[in-house]
């Protein structure tokens, strides 16, 4: 068994904001790659995101995406500054930047200037529309390539009005793409010594993450249309069940399946009722088959339903808020929070990896019943200690002090 992570001995610098590129860089820092985040003096915004009296002061954002970097204040406006993150881009394996398109262009800091200078760099570029198309320079937000990639126009219910998810979908996806990316350039290098130039958008892995409907959009010609919880194609298929104390969800559009479930009802007839025959027919006859199947459920509290169903071998899930979710006994068992210390004194468990080495020390930790614990970087806490082991000498270390070139310790 060994200890070392798969990541370990792996630079990766980070020039990045809010969720997609901080997220990216996140997944190389829990598998072990040691991530430095330049941020200016006035730090990544995601420090400021959603903090109040409520937050206890912190922003869940920050926390989540940013767990057991280095921070490194530097001032980007300034020539010499450009110039220390120049040595510190060319010193790494891997640059991951999510800047507006051009920003980096404009301080000699994109992809082109830094690996005709190291080619076995891998550099990473994150953006909204893409930097080829017409919307290249427009600011790119998660809600954004929701709203322009399709995704809002069939989520929400039939006949209202169009819906985002409940959380930044394009965003996260977008940081795993970047980090599966970056992943194989790693690999590549590894192998053959050769870098890469990596460039992602919120709009492509939005569109990407579609491919079913796409694909279903190509077979039929029709556009797509909200259908709520259902599934448009097959029924019963994330249909929404109301039970005693809350609702569950059914999956059963194959004909063996939905057998099953018209046993599990104690209504076996329902199988070859014309209205039910076929998944066909329970689409048409959608509402129909909800009102049956909630008469004959909701008297149940959501776990007697779901182990009522499972005796049948019939899939579904009970809908849990968070405090549930947290306290169940599956997700206790796969082990993905970790704790992260606030810097104010409190802790706060987050999601980490959603997988696991086996055999490696990492999955060690899945038994322990407190959470991996990390810590974040306050703002430019690693100044100093990342310059000097990167080769800064203590008197130029002290010169871009005073010359307010870098800050430490937050300002």
């Amino acid at each position: 068994m060994t200890n070392e992570q798969p990541l370990a001995g792996i630079k990766v610098i980070e020039f990045g904001q809010f969720i997609a590129g901080p997220g990216a860089t996140q997944i190389l820092a829990d598998l072990g790659a040691e991530v430095i985040k330049i941020e200016s003096f006035n730090g990544d915004n995601s420090r400021r995101f959603g903090v109040s009296e409520r937050s206890g002061h912190r922003s869940g954002m920050f926390m989540a995406y940013n767990r057991g970097k280095k921070s490194v204040a530097l001032d980007l406006r300034n020539a010499e500054g450009v110039a220390v993150a120049r040595e510190l881009a060319l010193g790494a394996d891997v640059v991951v930047q999510n800047s507006r398109v051009g920003v980096m262009e404009s301080l000699g800091l994109d992809a082109a200037s830094l690996r005709a200078e190291k080619p076995s760099l891998i550099h990473a570029s994150i953006s909204g529309f893409g930097t080829r198309g017409p919307s290249r320079e427009r600011p790119g937000l998660d809600i954004a390539a929701q709203a322009e990639s399709g995704m809002m126009s069939l989520t929400g219910e039939p006949g209202g009005t169009p819906l985002k998810t409940g959380f930044a979908v394009v965003d996260a996806a977008t940081a795993t793409a970047a980090a599966n990316a970056i992943l194989a350039a790693l690999f590549r290098c590894a192998r053959h010594g050769e870098g890469a130039t990596i460039e992602t958008s919120l709009l492509a892995v939005a569109v990407g993450l579609q491919a079913q409907i796409w694909a279903e959009y190509g077979c039929s010609g029709q556009l797509p249309q909200r259908a709520g919880n259902a599934q448009p194609l097959v029924a019963p298929a994330a249909d929404l069940i109301q039970v005693r104390d809350g609702h569950i969800v059914i999956s059963a559009y194959m004909e063996d399946h939905w057998q099953r479930l018209c046993r599990a009802i104690d209504q076996p007839e329902l199988a070859t009722d014309p209205r039910f025959a076929t998944s066909n027919d329970r689409v048409a006859n959608r509402p129909a088959m909800v009102a049956i199947l909630t008469e004959a459920l909701g008297g149940h509290g959501g776990e007697e339903a779901r182990a009522r169903l499972e005796a049948f071998g019939v899939v579904c899930g009970v809908v849990r808020n968070y405090e549930q979710v947290r306290a169940s006994a599956d997700v206790e068992a796969i082990g993905i929070f970790q704790r992260v210390h606030d810097g104010k004194g409190g802790e706060v468990d987050v999601p980490a990896l959603p997988y696991t080495f086996v055999g490696t020390a990492a999955v060690e930790t899945v038994a322990d019943p407190a959470p991996r614990a990390s810590f974040l970087p306050e703002l430019g806490q690693h100044t100093l200690e990342v310059l000097e082991q990167a080769g800064f000498p203590a008197q130029r270390r002290q010169a871009l002090l005073d010359a307010k070139v870098i800050a430490t310790g937050g300002r």
